[in-house]
Parts: structure tokens; C-alpha cells; sequence
């Protein structure tokens, strides 16, 4: 493989206008892809009550979704590495649609576990292929602040299929699944009018050579693999989402401590079911100061590079205490219960002003989420940094497998812990002790980091040598 001479037209990449839409397309499917995430746990009693299950196996279907999206995940970044990634993001998308539609079809808890599991397998293209094609538009200064763009549209999309979910779905869970596969299948037509990407475009050390006509023609072959794992930095950065994903995919289940709490002060199932959608989605705003963090860590990374790293190890081990604190601090709730929606969320709402229980709760969730936010940019600016543009789709798969296995690991087996806790602790105060439990996965998260700082910098060195080399090759 080589840089080659390509036309001029080539070069250029499109207009601006179309680079720009192109970038918001990307941005914004990466948000709804991960409405559909969201969309499950809001809804697990009234599906478990449709299907006549208990919660904890519609738990194990978020839990299976996150692992199959995670398997397929590999593939799709393997090939999209390899070839033009704009079809497998086309296709994708439609599979993920047609997963939606069929898990508001299905009449039985098989025929949904199929139909979601089908989903979780088109999702993976969306965030493997997806993350290659960004990371050829942002330069390396730049790579934290709109990789928190990139990790802040999927955090919105996930409180938005939560919002959604329990919002929509209050009376009629199949009714968001409906509107999704709507919506999924415009997002594939929205593709259509994306311009492709060209691989390592946005790298200084080959700006000399695209801008006269090269083209990158390094494709990622098998015997990269081991390479690839014999990078340190990559060894961490994959590893550490394994108990990062532990602690994360146990939050799943906050809409569930909120509408137990609900239930326990005397509402209905249903306006439960809406106080908990209102107060989860409210309590991860904090989300939003990913920015802040990928801010953050570009600036520290034009001090040292170990920057990136230390600011996700920082925020993750800080924000362990405050969860803790946000699990076991009493909500006084007062709305009408029975009352339509509308009213419902506006009684949530003004309660931050009137309850100082949950102005203090707020106060918690928003610093918690803060600090844990600073992970999610910086993890996909350093995938960038370390890795040359052939390996970062697979890279990111590769990390994205193991996150999977943690959030399988952590939504599943928190069901399982709350149900054993029962009997100690009942409901909600299970859930409360359940969760902080698992919020403990945060420390080695933390560890890995740090050492992820310590090996960064001669990874990133070695990746601007190399790229620099093939551009002298011209």
C-alpha cells in the first residue's frame, strides 16, 4: 500500500457546505442510533407486564443488545477499514431500523429478544465505521473538543430514548419503536447525500501530500492485528472499559430507582413509570460538560501527552463519592398522580426549586456525570492519537467489544444483585446499594488511565514518525 496521485476534485473533498452537512449527519445519527439504546429500560415493566416476564429478563435483553452490537461492532469495522465506509453505514442504519420495527411487532419475549438483538447488530456499524469517519475530519489540536460533540450526541440520544421511552411508551410501550423505524429509515436516505470522507485527511504530517493530489492508500490487513495489541496505550484504553462499562451499564437502571421511589410513596404504576423516565434523564444533564472536558484535555495536551489520560483518570476517580452520595439522598415527590404527562414532567421540574432533596440530588448528578464525562472524548481522542488511520475503526471496535462485555456484565448482573438484596433491603433502598456497589468498578478505571498516561506519549510519537515517512515516500 502507498500514497498515490488522485485527481484534483479528489483532493478538494467537497464544498464546505457539504463537508458541513456531512458532519452534522454524522453527529446527529450517532445521537439517534443511541435512542434506540435508551429506549428499553424505561419501558421494562410494561413490556415485562405485556409479555408476562419478570424485569430481570427484559434486563438481560438490554444486557444481550449491548453485547451483540459490541461482536458485530468488529466486523463492521474490520471491513469498513478496509473498504468505502459510506454503504456499511447505509446498511446499517437499515438494519437497525428493521430491528426496531420488528421489536414493536413481536408478540412474545423471543420474538422481541430476536428482534433487538437484530437491532444491536446494525448499531454496531453506526459506532465503529462512524468513529473512523469522524476522526478523518478533526485535526489532533482539536480531537477532544469535537470528539465531546461526537460522545455528547450519543449520551443526548440515549437520554432522549429514555425521555421517549417513558414518555411515549407510558401508554402504549410499542409506540416509540414505531416512531423510531420512522425516523431510521430517513436517517439512511440522509446518508445518500454525504460526501466520502477520505481516510488520514485530517492529519498534519500528510496535508503537504493530499493537498496536491495524493490519496492515502493504506488499507489495515490481518497481520496488523497483533501490532495493533502490541501498542500499550491501546492495552488500556481497551481494558479499562471493561469495569468502566461495569459501573456505566448499571445506570441503565436508574429510571427503575426513581419510579421504585415513586411507587413507594403511594403512585400509580404508570405516572411511576413517568416520574422515573423525568428525574433519570434530569439527573444526566450533567453529561452535557463533556465538553468542558474534552476542552480540557486538548489543552493539557499541548502541555504534555500524557494530558488526554490524566484528565479521564482524574474525573472518573473523583466522581466516585458523589454518586454515592446521589443513590442514598431521600426525594420528597410531589405530583399528581393519574395526571396526564404534560403535567407530570412540570411537577418533576419545579420540584428542583420547591424540594431541596432533589435540588441537592441534582446538584450531585450533574458534578458525578461531569467528571465521569471527561472519559468519553478523551478515550476517543487518544484511540485517534496513538493509531494511524487504517487501525482506528478497528481500534475502536476492539474497545467498543470490551465496553460491551462491561455494560452486558453490569446491567445484567445489577438485576441480578438488586433481586438478591431484596431481601436485606427493600425496595428502592436495593437499588440504591446495588448501584453504589457497582459504582466501585470506577477505581481500577481510573488505575488504567494513568497508566495509559505513562505510555501515550511514545505511542503518539511513533504514530507521527510513521505517518511521516509514507508522506516522504511521494
Amino acid at each position: 500500500m502507498t500514497l498515490t496521485r488522485g485527481g484534483p476534485a479528489r483532493a478538494r473533498g467537497g464544498t464546505p457546505a457539504h463537508r458541513f452537512y456531512s458532519v452534522v449527519v454524522f453527529v446527529l445519527l450517532a445521537s439517534l442510533d443511541n435512542v434506540a439504546i435508551g429506549l428499553v429500560p424505561p419501558l421494562y415493566g410494561p413490556i415485562s407486564d405485556a409479555f408476562d416476564v419478570p424485569q430481570r429478563l427484559l434486563g438481560l435483553v438490554t444486557a444481550v443488545s449491548f453485547l451483540a452490537s459490541a461482536v458485530a461492532a468488529v466486523g463492521w469495522a474490520y471491513v469498513g477499514d478496509r473498504a468505502n465506509r459510506k454503504p456499511l453505514l447505509m446498511v446499517g442504519t437499515l438494519i437497525w431500523a428493521l430491528g426496531t420495527g420488528g421489536s414493536a411487532l413481536a408478540a412474545n419475549y423471543p420474538a422481541f429478544l430476536a428482534a433487538q438483538i437484530l437491532a444491536a447488530v446494525g448499531l454496531g456499524a453506526v459506532g465503529s465505521v462512524g468513529f473512523s469517519v469522524v476522526t478523518d475530519l478533526i485535526s489532533p489540536r482539536r480531537r477532544g473538543l469535537v470528539m465531546s460533540f461526537w460522545g455528547l450526541s450519543q449520551g443526548v440520544g440515549t437520554l432522549a430514548g429514555t425521555l421517549v421511552g417513558g414518555l411515549l411508551g407510558a401508554a402504549d410501550w410499542r409506540r416509540p419503536f414505531l416512531l423510531l423505524t420512522v425516523v431510521g429509515v430517513a436517517a439512511t436516505v440522509a446518508y445518500l447525500f454525504t460526501y466520502d470522507i477520505r481516510r488520514g485527511q485530517s492529519e498534519p504530517e500528510l496535508a503537504d501530500a493530499l493537498a496536491t493530489g495524493a490519496e492515502y492508500d493504506y488499507r489495515i490487513s490481518r497481520a496488523d492485528l497483533p501490532r495493533i495489541l502490541s501498542r500499550r496505550t491501546n492495552r488500556w484504553l481497551i481494558l479499562q472499559g471493561l469495569t468502566a462499562q461495569a459501573a456505566f451499564g448499571s445506570l441503565v437502571w436508574l429510571p427503575v430507582l426513581f419510579a421504585q421511589r415513586a411507587e413507594e410513596q403511594g403512585y400509580s404504576a404508570a405516572t411511576a413509570v413517568v416520574v422515573g423516565s423525568v428525574f433519570a434523564t434530569l439527573f444526566q444533564l450533567g453529561g452535557v460538560l463533556s465538553i468542558v472536558g474534552g476542552l480540557v484535555g486538548d489543552a493539557l495536551q499541548r502541555r504534555t501527552p500524557r494530558g488526554r489520560a490524566l484528565v479521564a483518570a482524574v474525573g472518573i476517580l473523583a466522581a466516585l463519592p458523589f454518586y454515592l452520595v446521589l443513590f442514598f439522598v431521600p426525594i420528597r415527590i410531589d405530583v399528581p398522580d393519574g395526571a396526564g404527562t404534560g403535567a407530570v414532567v412540570r411537577a418533576v421540574l419545579g420540584s428542583v426549586v420547591t424540594e431541596p432533596t432533589v435540588g441537592l440530588s441534582l446538584l450531585t448528578a450533574v458534578v458525578a456525570l461531569a467528571l465521569t464525562s471527561a472519559n468519553s472524548p478523551n478515550w476517543f481522542a487518544l484511540i485517534a492519537d496513538v493509531n494511524p488511520p487504517e487501525h482506528r475503526g478497528t481500534v475502536y471496535s476492539l474497545g467498543n467489544l470490551v465496553n460491551g462485555v462491561g455494560r452486558a456484565a453490569g446491567n445484567g448482573l445489577v438485576g441480578v444483585a438488586f433481586h438478591g438484596l431484596r431481601a436485606a433491603f427493600p425496595p428502592p433502598l436495593n437499588y440504591a446499594v446495588g448501584l453504589a456497589a457497582f459504582q466501585l468498578f470506577f477505581i481500577p478505571t481510573g488505575v488504567m488511565y494513568w497508566l495509559a498516561s505513562r505510555t501515550s506519549p511514545d505511542d503518539i510519537a511513533a504514530v507521527r514518525d510513521l505517518l511521516h515517512e509514507r508522506a516522504e515516500r511521494l
